[in-house]
């Protein structure tokens, strides 16, 4: 019994112990659940948070994004109002880019053909320099210098219109009391008058100034002003040597003057600068320094007095022509009136003959008609037109008080 007892009491503690555990155990695993959940429930609030702050600046970004969308699409609307707006301006802008296209491409070739025309005239310009060398090289020949002068003489002149051996000579002699000369032309004018014309200059001075530059400074102007002091002096040389010859003295009906041809215009001016005085000098000399501007004023001058003066002879040769036509229409005239008289005279005959033979003739031989009626005879028939007499005032005879008529 009392081990029943024991078991019994022994089973009950042993239940109470188990279930005492039990609820234990129950409680430590609530704990343990709810500790888990109040760190679920931290873990899910720091998410929460985590994502409310996440929403919130998911909103921000949704809100900027969506304002900027705004912004962008009213940019886009203004721009394209503006490109439309723009767009002749585009089409405008295309049409110069083209023509810059174009204009880069002319000046590419332009350039190109510069540069072309540059190199040409760079050779022309050294065959130029050489030729020009070469021709002050032959020019400080005396002989040279005289055949230059003579053929830019011979140029102008006939440039003027003046024929060789009708308007001038070349290189005729004349003799004066100043002694025997042979000036280069006579140049020969109207009314039987002549001036002569000496094409010699001095030239080696001046080729050594124009050696140097115009605007050199230093010890080479001063070479260059020597060399034009020098030209100058041989220039007045030259003219003391042609006043000294009195071509004038030798020709007939000549001015007291002789023409310096000089054939360069600068070896005039070059002169005339050095030396202002040098042109008066030459008239007090009755020389004429002429450079081939001047000298072809003149010269075209006399040409002009030589038509002028064959104008005027053929004037008065049509002039006698005319007297002498005129006179001999009014002789003429009077053999006309001679010969319309000497009609006159034939047919008054005529009319005559033709009244006799139809009024004595013809009578008497129609008496004979009976003899022989296979024969008729005719009738004369007279002449009732006379010659006209000429009544042109040209043609009219002078009566007898007055002179035949004159032109």
């Amino acid at each position: 019994m009392e081990l029943i007892i024991g078991l019994a009491i022994g089973l009950l503690l042993g239940a109470v112990i188990g279930f005492l555990m039990a609820r234990s155990r129950r409680a430590a695993a609530i704990l343990e659940i709810r500790m888990s959940e109040a760190a679920a429930r931290s873990t899910l609030a720091a998410e929460l948070a985590s994502s409310q702050a996440t929403a919130t600046g998911l909103r921000e970004q949704l809100g900027l994004q969506q304002r900027q969308n705004i912004e962008s699409v009213e940019r886009e609307r203004v721009e394209s109002r503006v490109l439309q707006a723009l767009t002749p301006v585009q089409e405008t802008l295309r049409t110069m880019q083209q023509k810059v296209t174009d204009l880069e491409h002319q000046r590419a070739l332009q350039h190109g053909e510069l540069s072309e025309q540059l190199r040409s005239a760079t050779e022309s310009e050294e065959r130029l320099r050489s030729t020009a060398e070469s021709l002050a090289s032959a020019l400080r020949s005396n002989s040279t210098r005289g055949v230059w002068g003579e053929t830019q003489l011979r140029n102008v002149v006939q440039a003027a219109g003046l024929i060789e051996r009708v308007d001038f000579d070349v290189q005729a002699s004349i003799h004066s009391d100043a002694g025997a000369g042979r000036p280069d032309m006579v140049i020969h004018l109207p009314g039987g008058k002549n001036i002569a014309v000496d094409a010699k200059v001095p030239f080696a001075a001046y080729l050594e100034a124009s050696a140097i530059s115009a605007t050199a400074t230093g010890e080479e102007g001063a070479r260059r002003e020597a060399y034009l002091k020098q030209h100058v002096r041989a220039v007045r040389a030259h003219i003391d040597a042609l006043a000294s010859k009195a071509y004038w003295a030798g020709l007939d009906a000549s001015p007291e003057l002789v023409i310096a041809f000089i054939p360069s215009e600068s070896l005039v001016s070059s002169a005339m600068e050095a030396d202002p005085s040098i042109m008066d000098y030459a008239f007090s000399k009755r020389v004429a320094l002429a450079s081939p501007v001047t000298l072809w004023s003149v010269l075209k001058t006399v040409a002009f007095s030589w038509q002028q003066d064959v104008l005027t002879e053929d004037a008065k040769r049509l002039f006698d022509l005319g007297k002498d036509l005129y006179s001999r229409l009014s002789t003429l005239s009077e053999h006309a009136d001679k010969l319309r008289r000497s009609i006159d005279s034939t047919v008054n005959s005529y009319n005559q003959f033709a009244n006799s033979l139809e009024t004595r003739v013809l009578v008497t031989a129609r008496k004979l008609n009976a003899l022989d009626e296979s024969k008729v005879l005719g009738e004369a028939t007279l002449i009732e037109n006379t010659p006209k007499t000429l009544t042109a005032v040209e043609l009219e005879l002078p009566s007898v008080d007055e002179p035949a008529r004159s032109a």
